[in-house]
Protein backbone atom coordinates (compact mmCIF):
# COMPACT_ATOMS: atom_id res chain seq x y z
CA UNK A 1 0.00 0.00 0.00
CA UNK A 2 1.49 3.30 -1.04
CA UNK A 3 1.60 6.47 1.01
CA UNK A 4 -0.88 8.08 -1.40
CA UNK A 5 -3.42 5.27 -0.90
CA UNK A 6 -3.04 5.53 2.88
CA UNK A 7 -3.58 9.32 2.73
CA UNK A 8 -6.71 8.85 0.61
CA UNK A 9 -8.04 6.30 3.10
CA UNK A 10 -7.43 8.69 6.00
CA UNK A 11 -9.19 11.50 4.12
CA UNK A 12 -12.20 9.24 3.42
CA UNK A 13 -12.37 8.35 7.15
CA UNK A 14 -12.38 12.04 8.08
CA UNK A 15 -15.06 12.78 5.48
CA UNK A 16 -17.21 9.92 6.79
CA UNK A 17 -16.79 11.14 10.38
CA UNK A 18 -17.74 14.65 9.34
CA UNK A 19 -20.93 13.34 7.69
CA UNK A 20 -22.02 11.24 10.70
CA UNK A 21 -24.06 13.50 12.92
CA UNK A 22 -26.32 12.45 15.74
CA UNK A 23 -29.82 13.50 14.58
CA UNK A 24 -30.94 13.98 18.20
CA UNK A 25 -28.28 16.67 18.68
CA UNK A 26 -30.01 18.71 15.97
CA UNK A 27 -33.24 18.77 17.99
CA UNK A 28 -34.23 22.33 18.94
CA UNK A 29 -33.15 22.97 22.51
CA UNK A 30 -30.76 20.01 22.65
CA UNK A 31 -27.97 22.16 24.02
CA UNK A 32 -30.24 23.96 26.49
CA UNK A 33 -29.44 22.03 29.65
CA UNK A 34 -29.50 24.72 32.32
CA UNK A 35 -31.27 23.71 35.51
CA UNK A 36 -34.76 25.11 36.09
CA UNK A 37 -34.78 24.20 39.80
CA UNK A 38 -31.59 25.44 41.41
CA UNK A 39 -30.26 27.45 44.31
CA UNK A 40 -27.45 29.81 43.31
CA UNK A 41 -26.89 27.73 40.17
CA UNK A 42 -26.76 24.40 42.02
CA UNK A 43 -29.43 21.94 40.83
CA UNK A 44 -31.72 20.77 43.66
CA UNK A 45 -31.89 17.23 42.25
CA UNK A 46 -28.11 16.84 42.43
CA UNK A 47 -28.13 18.09 46.03
CA UNK A 48 -30.93 15.77 47.15
CA UNK A 49 -29.93 12.44 45.60
CA UNK A 50 -27.08 11.84 48.05
CA UNK A 51 -29.54 11.28 50.90
CA UNK A 52 -31.64 8.43 49.45
CA UNK A 53 -28.50 6.80 48.07
CA UNK A 54 -26.79 6.80 51.47
CA UNK A 55 -29.94 5.79 53.34
CA UNK A 56 -30.61 2.91 50.94
CA UNK A 57 -27.15 1.52 51.63
CA UNK A 58 -27.67 2.11 55.37
CA UNK A 59 -30.85 0.03 55.22
CA UNK A 60 -28.98 -2.88 53.66
CA UNK A 61 -26.19 -2.52 56.21
CA UNK A 62 -28.62 -2.36 59.15
CA UNK A 63 -30.39 -5.49 57.89
CA UNK A 64 -27.06 -7.29 57.63
CA UNK A 65 -26.04 -6.19 61.14
CA UNK A 66 -29.40 -7.35 62.51
CA UNK A 67 -28.86 -10.78 60.97
CA UNK A 68 -25.34 -10.90 62.35
CA UNK A 69 -26.00 -9.63 65.88
CA UNK A 70 -29.72 -10.21 66.49
CA UNK A 71 -29.88 -6.78 68.16
CA UNK A 72 -33.28 -5.17 67.52
CA UNK A 73 -31.58 -1.76 67.28
CA UNK A 74 -30.44 -2.66 63.76
CA UNK A 75 -33.94 -3.72 62.67
CA UNK A 76 -35.32 -0.42 63.99
CA UNK A 77 -32.48 1.49 62.29
CA UNK A 78 -33.38 -0.24 59.00
CA UNK A 79 -37.00 0.85 59.45
CA UNK A 80 -35.99 4.49 59.86
CA UNK A 81 -33.36 4.37 57.11
CA UNK A 82 -35.78 2.83 54.61
CA UNK A 83 -38.47 5.37 55.48
CA UNK A 84 -36.14 8.32 55.12
CA UNK A 85 -34.66 6.89 51.90
CA UNK A 86 -38.17 6.72 50.48
CA UNK A 87 -39.14 10.23 51.60
CA UNK A 88 -35.90 11.88 50.47
CA UNK A 89 -36.18 9.82 47.27
CA UNK A 90 -39.60 11.36 46.64
CA UNK A 91 -38.08 14.83 46.97
CA UNK A 92 -35.18 14.00 44.67
CA UNK A 93 -37.55 12.30 42.25
CA UNK A 94 -39.92 15.24 42.17
CA UNK A 95 -37.13 17.72 41.44
CA UNK A 96 -35.62 15.38 38.83
CA UNK A 97 -38.98 14.88 37.13
CA UNK A 98 -39.56 18.63 36.91
CA UNK A 99 -36.08 19.06 35.38
CA UNK A 100 -36.78 16.24 32.91
CA UNK A 101 -40.06 17.79 31.80
CA UNK A 102 -38.96 21.44 31.70
CA UNK A 103 -35.44 21.28 30.21
CA UNK A 104 -35.39 20.37 26.49
CA UNK A 105 -31.74 19.25 26.49
CA UNK A 106 -32.41 16.77 29.30
CA UNK A 107 -35.64 15.52 27.76
CA UNK A 108 -33.90 14.80 24.42
CA UNK A 109 -31.42 12.30 25.86
CA UNK A 110 -32.27 8.60 26.15
CA UNK A 111 -30.14 8.26 29.29
CA UNK A 112 -32.45 10.76 31.02
CA UNK A 113 -35.48 8.57 30.41
CA UNK A 114 -33.63 5.42 31.42
CA UNK A 115 -32.53 7.13 34.64
CA UNK A 116 -36.12 8.26 35.25
CA UNK A 117 -37.69 4.81 34.73
CA UNK A 118 -35.17 3.01 36.93
CA UNK A 119 -35.50 5.70 39.62
CA UNK A 120 -39.29 5.26 39.68
CA UNK A 121 -38.78 1.51 40.07
CA UNK A 122 -36.32 2.19 42.90
CA UNK A 123 -38.85 4.44 44.64
CA UNK A 124 -41.41 1.63 44.40
CA UNK A 125 -38.97 -0.80 46.02
CA UNK A 126 -38.09 1.70 48.76
CA UNK A 127 -41.75 2.36 49.47
CA UNK A 128 -42.51 -1.36 49.63
CA UNK A 129 -39.57 -1.93 51.95
CA UNK A 130 -40.65 0.82 54.31
CA UNK A 131 -44.31 -0.18 54.23
CA UNK A 132 -43.46 -3.81 54.94
CA UNK A 133 -41.31 -2.83 57.93
CA UNK A 134 -44.03 -0.64 59.46
CA UNK A 135 -45.98 -3.78 60.36
CA UNK A 136 -43.19 -5.03 62.63
CA UNK A 137 -39.60 -4.12 61.99
CA UNK A 138 -37.96 -7.20 63.53
CA UNK A 139 -40.21 -9.70 61.77
CA UNK A 140 -39.81 -7.81 58.49
CA UNK A 141 -36.07 -8.36 58.09
CA UNK A 142 -36.30 -11.99 57.01
CA UNK A 143 -36.89 -12.86 54.27
CA UNK A 144 -38.46 -9.84 52.53
CA UNK A 145 -36.81 -6.93 54.31
CA UNK A 146 -33.27 -7.84 53.39
CA UNK A 147 -34.37 -8.97 49.92
CA UNK A 148 -35.97 -5.59 49.26
CA UNK A 149 -32.87 -3.88 50.70
CA UNK A 150 -30.66 -5.81 48.32
CA UNK A 151 -32.90 -5.01 45.33
CA UNK A 152 -32.93 -1.34 46.36
CA UNK A 153 -29.11 -1.29 46.56
CA UNK A 154 -28.84 -2.88 43.09
CA UNK A 155 -31.36 -0.45 41.60
CA UNK A 156 -29.52 2.43 43.26
CA UNK A 157 -26.41 1.34 41.38
CA UNK A 158 -28.27 1.20 38.06
CA UNK A 159 -29.95 4.54 38.64
CA UNK A 160 -26.67 6.14 39.72
CA UNK A 161 -24.91 4.77 36.66
CA UNK A 162 -27.37 6.47 34.34
CA UNK A 163 -27.43 9.65 36.43
CA UNK A 164 -23.64 9.72 36.32
CA UNK A 165 -23.79 9.26 32.57
CA UNK A 166 -25.87 12.43 32.35
CA UNK A 167 -23.34 14.35 34.42
CA UNK A 168 -20.08 12.97 33.03
CA UNK A 169 -21.00 12.31 29.39
CA UNK A 170 -23.37 15.24 28.80
CA UNK A 171 -22.30 17.65 31.57
CA UNK A 172 -25.89 18.05 32.79
CA UNK A 173 -26.11 19.76 36.15
CA UNK A 174 -22.69 21.33 35.75
CA UNK A 175 -21.66 24.92 35.18
CA UNK A 176 -19.54 25.72 32.13
CA UNK A 177 -18.35 29.01 33.61
CA UNK A 178 -17.86 27.73 37.12
CA UNK A 179 -20.28 30.41 38.35
CA UNK A 180 -23.79 29.89 39.71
Amino acid sequence: MSATTADQGANEDRDTEAKLVDPISRTPGFHRTESKIAIAGHPIHAMLVAFPIALTMCTLGADAFYLWTGDQFWARAALWASGMAFLFGLGAGLSGTVELLLVPGIRARAASWTHFVIAVMLLSILGASWGYRLGGYEQAVLPWGITLSLFAAIFTGFTGWHGGKLVFDYQLGTSVTGKG
